[in-house]
């Protein structure tokens, strides 16, 4: 048995101050032109490109690549923006490793895809700095009014793309500032330089869109209400509530919710002052427990662990994202569930994991128990509706929206994207593809 302390060692300013803009540097700086040439010229451009059908929003890859080759990259911009007006930040945050870059080409004939991701962040990072406005123009004013609920990748494709149709549009959010989990979600060195912010303004350029924060569903804003004032609604509410570890010592200091710190780190002005606790564990296999845990070995942890409970093959986080954590120094600590919260004076001292194995398929414990000293122990075994945010109007599935192939909902004048429904990927483009696809559904029913 591990010997635990009488008081956590949680403290700000593990680091020099030069250390934080070191580790929190761009995880994949912006390709010189020379570079951008030399490996857009590597892409064969299929005719029946497997990287384009792997693409949740359809972006015509070869044609933005040959574009780049061709010294035109203002035309492959338009050409990702056309089909991903939130292509910037997709080209940061897109597992390409397991969507387009896993299916080309060069991939399965040699191992090393073209990097896709790279090029599409060279074309709209290049228009961004070169245009204050999307290549978009606003259609001409229908009359309509539509409210979007969440400013997110969703919200922002739809709200965006229904301005193009020329449709009036209201922009819900309950936060502070638009971008949803891109502004408050995603691990701070894969999006640097405020780039979330600015890419909300860059969409929010094409006019006709309203932006109002600190509305909340189901707090100042309803429903039933948005129904009667609006011509049709959008819900990209995302998911408010956390899963919790049902253990004793849940309530006590130093157990926390993995997307709360992301967001307190994502809006730290000077991350000397986050303190971080000496020996951290992370609960989950996911995205959120690899970018919280990484983070915080950023931030100065010395012991870092992520407890998944299964083996690392079933693991949510790609084989990349792994071996980010892997590299930074955090532990993946395989086939351990959560057992107990040790707490001494009110606040975590370790954590308890029961080993675990599959027999026929059925998870199951062993009996055999690991303690692991912990400071902190961050919760980031997934998210929820918040059910009661709908007053029971709609149709739901396993807790999540459910919505038809134009996302509309059980009711005929709401639509729905993102995270919120049911049987969608928690991908930042593939709720843009919702947003995109909603916005089309409520331009053809608007306009029937």
């Amino acid at each position: 048995m591990t010997q635990t302390k009488a008081s956590p060692d949680i403290a700000a300013g593990r680091l020099p101050q030069e250390a934080y803009a070191d580790n929190f540097s761009d995880l994949h700086p912006l390709l010189e032109p020379h570079e951008a040439q030399v490996e857009a010229d590597r892409c064969y451009f299929c005719y029946d490109a497997p990287c384009m059908q792997a693409c949740p929003t359809s972006i015509d890859i070869p044609q933005f690549i040959r574009q780049i080759s061709t010294g035109n990259p203002t035309g492959s911009a338009k050409t990702i923006f056309d089909q991903n007006i939130l292509g910037g930040m997709c080209a940061r945050v897109c597992p390409t490793e397991t969507l387009c870059e896993q299916v080309c080409v060069r991939e399965t004939a040699e191992g090393k895809p073209v990097q896709i991701g790279q090029l599409q962040r060279y074309a709209t990072d290049h228009y961004m700095a070169e245009n204050d406005t999307t290549p978009f123009t606003r259609g001409a004013p229908t009359g309509k009014k539509i409210a979007v609920v969440g400013a997110g990748p969703a919200g922002l494709a739809c709200a965006h793309r229904l301005s193009v149709h020329g449709h009036d549009v209201t922009l819900f959010d309950a936060k502070e500032k638009a971008g949803g989990l891109n502004e408050y979600g995603i691990a701070s060195y894969k999006s640097v330089d405020n780039f979330a912010a600015r890419e909300v303004e860059f969409v929010l350029s094409i006019g006709g869109i309203e932006l109002k924060s600190g509305q909340r569903l189901g707090d100042n804003l309803d429903l039933a209400e948005l129904r009667a004032s609006y011509d049709a609604v959008f819900l990209s509410i995302g998911l408010g509530g956390v899963n919790a570890l049902g253990l004793e010592n849940e309530d006590k200091s130093g157990s926390i919710d993995a997307v709360d710190y992301i967001a307190d780190l994502r809006q730290a002005d000077d991350l000397s002052k986050l303190a971080v606790g000496r020996n951290v564990v992370v609960i989950g296999g996911g995205m959120t427990a690899v970018d919280i845990a990484v983070q915080t070995k950023l931030l100065g942890a010395e012991d870092v662990t992520i407890a998944y409970r299964r083996g690392q093959d079933r693991m949510n986080a790609s084989d990349f994202e792994q071996q980010l954590a892997q590299t930074n120094g955090v532990k993946i600590l395989t086939w351990a569930q959560p057992k107990s919260l040790v707490a001494e004076n009110g606040s975590i001292s370790a954590i308890e994991l029961e080993r675990t194995e599959d027999q026929n398929g059925s998870l199951t414990g062993t009996g055999e128990v690991i303690t692991l000293p912990a400071d902190m122990v961050f919760k980031a075994v997934g998210q929820t509706l918040v059910q009661t945010d709908l007053g029971g109007a709609l149709t739901l599935e396993k807790g999540r929206i459910v919505v038809d192939a134009d996302r509309k909902t059980s009711l005929d004048d709401v639509w729905a994207g993102g995270d919120c429904v049911a049987g969608g990927e928690d991908l930042t483009v593939a709720a843009v593809e919702d947003g995109k696809v909603a916005a089309e559904a409520i331009n053809a029913a608007l306009s029937a």
